[in-house]
Formats: structure tokens, C-alpha cells, sequence
């Protein structure tokens, strides 16, 4: 189904260990308006939106893993020379006793993932606008982490999913409009 390139989409560099960010930016890991949320929404509404954009959310629901991807690899690098102390410091410990340097579903506060952050309405404009807030909500949240960190590396990757967050938004709305002019033309059968 797909061809996968042994890379992550956007490169991903780290300038120092800051265990703080990392505990930070595991919203977007495991949160609600995080890119595991969205991925499984997305490729969930697939199977009651219109042929015109099944491919969209399929095209953005890969794409999410991909982000959720790069989460992770930040989350790996900023932690991965932390000392014990400092895990414990930026309220990481009780992650690291429980899954080392494992990456675990949950937002930055520690409450694990839930299928209740997964929004399926069943009607395809209603999802999409659903879809729409998510993308806004996830760009809202990288925009405050971008704010959160003077690591011009983090910020640089932090920038470019905020944009993919943008893009997203748009191409939801496109569809939107797409499947609102389909349902005002006459059918003839």
C-alpha cells in the first residue's frame, strides 16, 4: 500500500538534551490533538466520506504517522543524554521507571492515549469541519511549543509541521466545498 524511504520526512536536529521540551512536545505524541490522534481519525473517516476525498484523508492519515514520527525522534533526542536527575526535574521519571526511553501514548501532562480523542460523526461535512478544528488546534499547540524552546533546530522542525498544519486545514476545506457544490446539484438517476 505504501513505498516507505527509510528517512524522515523533514530533517530533525537537536541542538542540546532538554528533557523539559521533550516532556512538552509529548502532546503532540499522545495528546488529543496530537498526530496519533489525527491519523486515526483520518484514516477512520475513510470509509463514510465520498470517493471525491476518500484519497485526501488517506494521502493526510499516512502523513500524520509520518510527523508522528519526527515527534518522536525529538522526544529520543532530547532526552536521550538526560541523566536520571534531570528526567526527574522536567517530570519525565515516573515515564522513564515505567518505559525507559520507550515511547508510551500519553499527553504532556501523563494521561494516557484514549480512542475517545478519535472524532467520527459519520456525516462528511461534519467530520471534515472536525478535521479542520483538529488541524487548527494542532497548529495552535506547535506554535506555542515553537514559543516554548529558544532551540533554533527544534524550532525549525517544530515550524515546518506547523505548516503541514496549515496545509492540512486547507485542503479540508477544499473538501468541504467539494462535497457541499455535490450535494447541491440535482440528481438524476
Amino acid at each position: 500500500m505504501w513505498i516507505y524511504e527509510k528517512k524522515l520526512q523533514y530533517p530533525v536536529r537537536v541542538s542540546k538534551c532538554d528533557p523539559r521540551m521533550a516532556r512538552y512536545l509529548v502532546e503532540q505524541y499522545g495528546g488529543a490533538d496530537g498526530e496519533l490522534s489525527a491519523a486515526l481519525r483520518y484514516l477512520n473517516q475513510r470509509y463514510t466520506i465520498p470517493d471525491k476525498v476518500i484519497g485526501l484523508l488517506t494521502d493526510i492519515g499516512t502523513e500524520e504517522f509520518a510527523h508522528l514520527e519526527m515527534i518522536a525522534t525529538m522526544i529520543y533526542k532530547l532526552t536521550k543524554d538526560a541523566t536520571p536527575e534531570q528526567l526527574e526535574a522536567a517530570g519525565l521519571g515516573a515515564n522513564f521507571v515505567n518505559h525507559d526511553g520507550a515511547m508510551f501514548y500519553n499527553n504532556a501532562a501523563g494521561v494516557p492515549w484514549t480512542a475517545a480523542y478519535i472524532a467520527a460523526k459519520g456525516d462528511p461535512i461534519a467530520d471534515l469541519y472536525e478535521d479542520i478544528a483538529a488541524e487548527e488546534k494542532a497548529r495552535a499547540t506547535y506554535q506555542w511549543l515553537i514559543d516554548y524552546t529558544d532551540d533554533v533546530d527544534i524550532q525549525d522542525s517544530l515550524k515546518f509541521l506547523r505548516e503541514r498544519e496549515i496545509v492540512h486545514a486547507l485542503r479540508f476545506k477544499e473538501a468541504v466545498e467539494i462535497l457541499k457544490d455535490d450535494r447541491e446539484h440535482k440528481k438524476v438517476y
